[in-house]
């Protein structure tokens, strides 16, 4: 008899998660393809200074998307991005960062790690969901970490599934030492 309440709540269990599923999307998209126009973006950053992606027309750009703010993974790649921001800028590659957390929340951050980068507030959602890493469960949404260099003609050179944020930084000037070689010849 113990084992039949438990096989039914078990049932219960996965019928309930099943229903939540359902009822709250799980936001996966696809992202955009290498060689394809960048979604536009028009968002504030910590500063409450607007940021366009037209505005960077010309330069290499590093976006680079994050869960949350001031969580470990996170606070290690936007420390390695500031400790790199220079060898970066050298190759005339702008970095960005993109969270879903506010404008407040960006700018407790940045000062906390003295980041000398723009981080975009995307608290409605639409760029994670236009570059196709939007994520969530039930109510629970945020950025999966993902990166995309964007070129001077704002097209998507390389995008990044993986990232390990420790090594991230390292891989984007290697990478942008390539891509920029190649856009040269």
């Amino acid at each position: 008899m113990n084992n039949n309440r438990m096989s039914v709540a078990k049932g219960f269990s996965l019928l309930l998660m099943a229903a939540i599923y359902l009822m709250f999307p799980t936001y996966a998209t696809s992202s955009p393809a290498i060689g394809s126009q960048a979604p536009e973006f028009d968002l504030l950053d910590q500063n409450s200074k607007r940021q366009r992606l037209s505005d960077y027309r010309g330069k290499w750009l590093v976006l680079y998307f994050y869960p949350k703010d001031d969580t470990p993974g996170c606070t290690t790649e936007a420390c390695n991005f500031r400790d790199d921001y220079f060898r970066i800028r050298a190759l005339g590659a702008v970095v960005m960062g993109v969270s879903l957390d506010d404008v407040r929340s960006h700018k407790e951050f940045s000062e906390k790690y003295h980041l000398p980068f723009s981080l975009l507030a995307d608290d409605k959602k639409q760029l994670a969901q236009a570059y196709g890493v939007l994520r969530g469960f039930g109510p629970v949404s945020y950025s999966s970490r993902q990166t995309f260099i964007i070129d001077p003609q704002g097209r998507i050179a390389h995008h990044y599934e993986t990232v390990r944020p420790r090594q991230h930084a390292t891989e984007i000037i290697n990478d942008l030492k390539k891509l920029i070689a190649s856009a040269e010849k």
